[in-house]
């Protein structure tokens, strides 16, 4: 805390990313990493493009991998907007639509990061409560709002909605922006991208950190009608023209590209998935149904806190919040390799 931070900075409340370990020999189950390598054809491609070009700009338009997410999702280029992770491509996307004189909306229970992008750009929000069971129920979207904003699957839950109800909602929800946050999405869920060309009011946020592997790599994107595109583009380039490295570019085409490698990661995180949470349940836990990458569970005869401590005297570390309070018993994990997997039961087994 310094004397010559602005009143602004001090009513900051920053978000908090989970922890990244210095000791390589913890088993790291809490940051929702893919466990499996990028795709060898990535590895290559930042390889041809470690050369002397690196002492040029980037290109700022990011024409080729825009060209590279068109390709991949059937969509036309000018639907495509890039950014430095889809975090940036969120705060980009808030000062752009939600500043707006009505409430935005979206989950009590959700990715953190959304709270802290209202409080830094000034936008009124109301935090929807989830149901008793954690889902989320799109009737409860039917006020009057200046934005509607939720990952599918949600996070730190896991749970999915389906496309139709997401058209449901777009439909009664013409004069507003709602912006799907798809960063789990290739995981068992289904993706609202081939809704765009029916709603012009409709933004779907990705990330290569995931199913992709390169959350090293920093690269989002978010696909939607030329006119919120635009807009999306102009706030970049009155921040920063170069929002992806030349490397960055080059491992993001290499891994859009290479389809087979990424359906068959994410395969093997899905039956990793299903596995774990076959597991958990045998151990009494409860464990939500899940679309992403990770569970979230929680066991009746221990608080969440307390099991996270006990694991990490095993060397497995999980990700455990506090708050709101109604989720401090549940412990959100990755799936890990079926080895990480197995190391994390067996943890579990010497507790319980």
């Amino acid at each position: 805390m310094s004397r010559y931070w602005s009143a602004f900075v001090h009513q900051l409340k920053p978000y908090v990313p989970g922890e990244q370990p210095k000791l390589s020999r913890l088993v790291k189950l809490n940051t929702n990493e893919n466990p499996y390598p990028p795709s060898p054809k990535v590895l290559a491609a930042l390889q041809a493009a470690s050369d002397e070009r690196l002492r040029l700009y980037p290109d700022p338009e990011c024409s080729e991998f825009k060209a590279a997410v068109a390709r991949f999702h059937q969509v036309p280029e000018d639907q495509v907007f890039v950014g430095n992770g889809s975090d940036e491509v969120l705060a980009h996307l808030f000062m752009c639509f939600f500043r707006q004189s009505k409430p935005l909306l979206f989950p009590d229970i959700t990715y953190s990061f959304y709270t802290v992008y209202c409080g830094l750009y000034d936008i009124d929000y109301q935090a929807v409560p989830l149901r008793d069971d954690f889902s989320l129920v799109l009737d409860d979207y039917s006020g009057d709002n200046g934005g509607i904003i939720f990952p599918n699957p949600n996070a730190p839950t896991g749970r999915a909605l389906s496309r139709d109800q997401i058209a449901e909602l777009l439909r009664r929800n013409p004069d507003s922006v709602v912006v799907v946050d798809e960063a789990y999405i290739d995981f068992g869920g289904e993706s609202a991208i081939p809704l765009v060309q029916e709603f012009p009011n409709l933004l779907v946020v990705q990330t290569l950190s995931k199913s992709r592997s390169l959350a090293g790599a920093r690269i989002g994107f978010a696909i939607g009608q030329a006119p919120l595109i635009d807009g999306l583009e102009r706030i970049k380039n009155s921040f920063n023209s170069y929002p992806l490295d030349r490397l960055a570019l080059a491992a993001g085409v290499a891994a859009m590209d290479d389809k087979d490698y990424f359906e068959a990661c994410c395969a093997r995180i899905i039956a990793g998935r299903d596995g774990l949470a076959a597991a958990l349940t045998e151990r009494g836990f409860k464990v939500l149904p899940s679309a992403a990458n990770f569970v979230f569970a929680r066991h009746p005869a221990w608080e969440g806190a307390a099991l996270t401590a006990a694991l990490r005297t095993h060397g497995v570390i999980v990700r455990h919040f506090a708050k709101p309070e109604r989720i401090a018993p549940f412990l959100r994990i990755t799936v890990g390799t079926d080895e990480q997997n197995q190391a994390l039961l067996d943890a579990l087994d010497a507790e319980l």
